[in-house]
């Protein structure tokens, strides 16, 4: 990864975003998912992607991004079945909390509707309701290395793997 990086059209990620994302990769690697070696286009969510696969899965299910921005990172986690796993996300360090509990990503245009949003996530943490849009959710704005244990511990959790060994559902140390 870093001699990816370290190319001239990465030129305006910064050294702990690329630190970041060389990390996250590995770490990736080492549970069983891979972005296929290509950085492609980040089309309207940033310069360049990375997006996150499973190769041994016949579907192109994303598990997730990184997005390369001119003046930050951004990664995405994409989850489904929340309630499952409110009890780690409420004792979850405050990062990853807030991508769960905060204004980020809330629902503005089917909030509270009865119709069915097959772009809404609704879930309970706390034992308080969220309405977040599927389009913009679970993202952590300037990730880095100091909390990648975090994410790691909460992909785990969600997508447990035999690689994971005795990491799957247990939070990593984080601060």
């Amino acid at each position: 990864m870093k001699p990816v990086l370290s190319e001239k059209r990465f030129d305006y990620v910064s050294k702990a975003d690329k630190e970041f994302v060389d990390a996250f990769n590995r770490e990736m690697n080492a549970l069983g998912y891979t972005f296929g070696d290509e950085i492609g286009s980040g089309y309207c969510w940033g310069r360049h992607m990375l997006i996150y696969r499973n190769p041994s899965l016949k579907s192109q299910k994303v598990f997730a991004r990184i997005y390369l921005r001119d003046k930050s990172t951004v990664l995405r986690m994409f989850f489904n079945n929340v309630d499952k796993h409110s009890a780690y996300i409420e004792t979850a360090p405050a990062f990853i909390n807030e991508a769960f509990t905060g204004s980020f990503g809330k629902c503005g245009y089917c909030a509270g509707r009865e119709d069915k949003c097959m772009f809404r996530k609704s879930y309970t943490i706390g034992g308080k309701p969220y309405e977040k849009c599927s389009g913009c959710t679970f993202e952590f704005a300037k990730p880095s290395v100091k909390r990648l244990d975090g994410y790691i511990g909460l992909f785990t959790t969600f997508y447990p793997n035999r690689r994971a060994g005795k990491r799957a559902g247990k939070p990593r140390s984080a601060k």
